[in-house]
């Protein structure tokens, strides 16, 4: 930040949707100010995001700084790293090899899939907008999937023999995650384009290849 006031550069801050924590709402809009665990073992990563959205407020206030913030729903695509233990990097790559797919708590917690040219659009729009539109703006695919309806999904795409196994579910994983996009198609005129079954099929070719 220091470094934009310096050079007097508009600066992005890619925030996350891990902001609201275990949502009391849903689906999650800006307004909505979280239920986060400050001492959890997810802690650092959702305090560390929001401690950053603050600071980018405070130079904003404070400096003039440029700020454009979005708060990035899951993502996905091709050129994904394959050990980097995201649901979807996890499911195909096991799927692939005809390994079991882990699914954690009885699979109905839920989270919402954006393609990765679909969030790199919004972050461009975000990026040409007036000097007056800071965010937080939601970019995220507002189809709500759970995991297991995820994995089978994959299992279907791959031809896969994997089976998907139960375990216990971790501390502090969200039960539900869909942002509430109204922002991004009033204020960028922007929403996904890319429907989750082509997506995942590119990037299952990805990672064949």
């Amino acid at each position: 930040m220091g470094l934009a006031k310096a050079k007097k550069a508009k600066v992005l801050q890619a925030s996350t949707s891990e902001v609201y924590g275990e949502p009391l709402e849903h689906p999650q809009k800006e307004e909505y100010r979280g239920n986060v665990s400050m001492s959890g073992p997810r802690a650092c990563y959702d305090e560390g995001k929001r401690c950053a959205e603050a600071l980018f407020f405070e130079y904003y206030r404070s400096h003039g700084l440029k700020i454009k913030v979005i708060r990035i729903f899951n993502t996905y695509g091709p050129r994904m790293a394959e050990n980097d233990g995201r649901v979807v990097s996890n499911f195909i790559t096991h799927a692939l090899k005809n390994k079991d797919i882990s699914v954690y708590g009885d699979g109905s917690q839920t989270r919402s899939f954006c393609y990765v040219d679909d969030l790199v659009g919004g972050i461009v729009k975000m990026m040409a907008t007036g000097d007056n539109v800071t965010g937080p703006i939601n970019l995220g695919n507002p189809r709500e999937l759970t995991i297991k309806q995820i994995g089978e999904i994959i299992l279907k795409l791959t031809g896969s023999k994997s089976e998907l196994v139960y375990k216990d579910l971790p501390v502090d994983d969200p039960t539900r995650r869909c942002p509430d996009i109204t922002k991004a198609k009033q204020i960028l005129n922007w929403e996904p384009k890319v429907d989750l079954e082509t997506g995942l099929a590119s990037t299952i070719e990805y990672f064949k290849q």
